[in-house]
């Protein structure tokens, strides 16, 4: 995560492209709801779809003007890097296998990239993607959401302190149903890009929502994983890659972890989870409770901590937005990932250093997720045998 530090300067909204998220798009629109919410971004081009046709009418349905719609990434990146108004910042909200090439495009350009998860398709392209985002005077953001929200904000405040104590046990667990049965053969294009290997990557549930419970087991805990034993299975007959794994870690310092990834589990919609246990105590949050984080001292009650209630600190006040007890969710935790990339941007663009308290995932937090994709590959391969990341 990037924490970097002084001050900052408020401009008008950052002009933004996209590339990919056109019409029937779910990740695309979240993106832009999200840059939207506090007024720092504006999106101004886009390269929306594959289909030149299409993402001429997925621009004009969002306003933009015609000359600023692209067929392709390419022809965005090199038309927008001549223009002296062109975009200073790009999401990327293609499926997996495109993230790559489209960033590198427009990383050479100099260009802010804001990426949506994992980082890449494979750990041989994220790895030069990392290589290519040290190289650039670009910003890179990866947008695991997760972390933007304020009681995740709190967990980690408060394990930094060493409110737990020294931690032992990690358990997180993110589980839908919504792969149940094969929606890939339904029609469903969200179904059917995250089921195909060729543009997902090598891993299935552990890829889309495995690694979002992964990056927010490390960012809460600051453990780095040095090796795991994973189970990965294909229950939906047909199915190419697991719908559901079963996954050991052991961590650097001793501590120990389990972490559950199931698209295959009825009756559960977002379940992503989160328990952490130190010596000294616990804590546990839900992300379909997301206000609420239960914290545990060791022969103590249990209690119950609030966003923006009694208890709560600077860390989860700063990115909240309303008073207690008004509900804070998905779309403004992902709106804390586009509000900390414009304060990094803003600073970049003044030559400034970026505020200390700007925490958001970067290209690294990216391969370490491909790093754990690739580990449970290997792992399962060798029927659950303990690798290195």
């Amino acid at each position: 995560m990037a924490i970097t530090g002084t001050s900052e300067k408020r401009a008008g909204p950052i002009r933004l492209g996209m590339v990919g998220g056109g019409k029937d798009a779910f990740i695309g629109a979240v993106h832009r709801i999200a840059a939207r919410i506090d007024g720092e971004f504006q999106l101004v081009a886009g390269a929306l779809s594959s289909t030149p046709q299409r993402a001429l009418e997925s621009g004009r349905a969002l306003g933009l003007d015609d000359k600023r719609i692209y067929g392709s990434f390419r022809d965005m990146a090199s038309r927008e890097a001549r223009r002296k108004d062109g975009i200073e910042a790009v999401a990327i909200v293609t499926p997996n296998h495109m993230h790559f090439p489209i960033a590198r495009e427009f990383l050479k350009r100099g260009i802010h990239v804001i990426c949506d998860k994992p980082l890449t398709s494979t750990l041989a392209d994220a790895k030069k993607l990392a290589r290519l985002a040290s190289e650039s005077d670009a910003l890179f953001v990866l947008t695991h959401n997760y972390t933007g929200y304020p009681m995740v904000r709190q967990a980690r405040e408060m394990i930094a302190n060493g409110d737990l104590g020294a931690i032992r046990v990690v358990q997180a667990e993110y589980a839908q149903d919504w792969l149940t049965e094969a929606a890939e053969e339904t029609g469903s294009k969200q179904a059917a890009w995250r089921t195909d290997p060729a543009q997902s990557g090598a891993g299935g549930s552990i890829g889309d929502i495995g690694t979002h419970a992964y990056n927010l087991l490390s960012f809460v805990t600051g453990l780095k994983t040095e090796e795991l034993a994973a189970e990965l299975h294909r229950f939906v007959p047909g199915r190419r890659v697991d719908d559901n794994a079963h996954i050991l870690l052991r961590f650097d310092g001793g501590a120990r972890g389990m972490l559950w990834s199931s698209q295959v589990a009825p009756g559960c919609e977002n379940g992503l989870k989160l328990r952490v246990f130190g010596d000294k105590g616990g804590i546990e949050w839900c992300q379909e409770e997301p206000n609420k984080l239960w914290y545990t001292p060791f022969g103590e009650p249990k209690r119950l901590i609030t966003r923006n209630g009694a208890g709560a600190g600077a860390a989860a006040a700063r990115v909240s937005r309303i008073p207690p007890g008004h509900p804070e969710g998905y779309l403004e935790g992902f709106a804390n990932i586009y509000a900390e990339a414009a304060r990094a941007i803003r600073a970049r663009t003044a030559g400034e250093s970026v505020p200390a308290d700007v925490v958001y995932p970067t290209v690294e937090d990216g391969v370490e997720g491909l790093k754990f994709i690739d580990a449970c590959v290997r792992s399962s391969a060798k029927n659950g045998s303990f690798v290195k990341l």
